[in-house]
């Protein structure tokens, strides 16, 4: 995958002034069918350069996250609510999530540990609206900056492969604190609003 990915940006380079709309649609089906979008984030630095490349990679997993939350919405959230039907805690869950959708989806955006392919079929089944889901994305624009910048130093896409990680410990620290301190808040976060449903719901 990681050589086709490459090939890929190789040829997005070739197109000139068009390869912003190829690249954008690329990472959309990338994020929909699962692939991970590290490689594609890394190269639009070498491609596209930090401003552009960061333009890009925020249109294409917003849109991206925005297609296969719809997905997870309306074409498996009957046969996962079936699963799930009568689970008191879920619903509980369910519910927090409906009514802080922004900020929970925000801060797990902000969150690295939070599996960004995963979650955005997860929400699609929650009662999260699309208006707060996708607002919510403005949460992805730190992290995408920070790695196509990263990308941008590779300075040749055959490098990217190889350049997953920032050598810098300075950037590699602040990726960590910060993605610490978002897992740190979802976490408490939707704890104490789901108790507080689950409480209603009990009552």
């Amino acid at each position: 995958m990681l050589e086709i990915l490459l090939e890929a940006l190789k040829w997005i380079e070739s197109l000139g002034y068009i390869g912003g709309l190829a690249f954008v649609g690329i990472y959309i089906v990338s994020t929909v069918a699962f692939i991970p979008g590290s490689v594609l984030t890394l190269g639009s630095g070498v491609v596209f350069g930090v401003v552009w490349g960061s333009f890009y990679v925020f249109i294409g997993a917003t849109l991206g996250a925005i297609a296969a939350f719809l997905v997870g919405r309306y074409l498996a959230r009957d046969w996962i609510g079936k699963k799930i039907e009568g689970n008191q805690k879920f619903v509980a869950i369910d519910r927090a999530v409906a009514h802080e959708g922004f900020k929970i989806v925000l801060l797990t955006r902000l969150s690295p540990i939070f599996p960004f392919n995963l979650l955005n079929y997860a929400f699609g089944i929650t009662g999260v609206s699309l208006k707060d889901y996708a607002l919510a994305s403005v949460g992805m624009f730190p992290g995408t900056v920070m790695y196509v910048y990263i990308g941008s130093l590779a300075g040749d896409i055959a490098r990217i492969g190889n350049n997953n990680q920032p050598s810098d410990p300075l950037i590699q620290w602040t990726i960590r604190i910060i993605g610490f301190i978002a897992t740190l808040a979802v976490t408490i976060y939707v704890t104490r609003i789901a108790r507080k449903a689950l409480a209603e719901i009990e009552q």
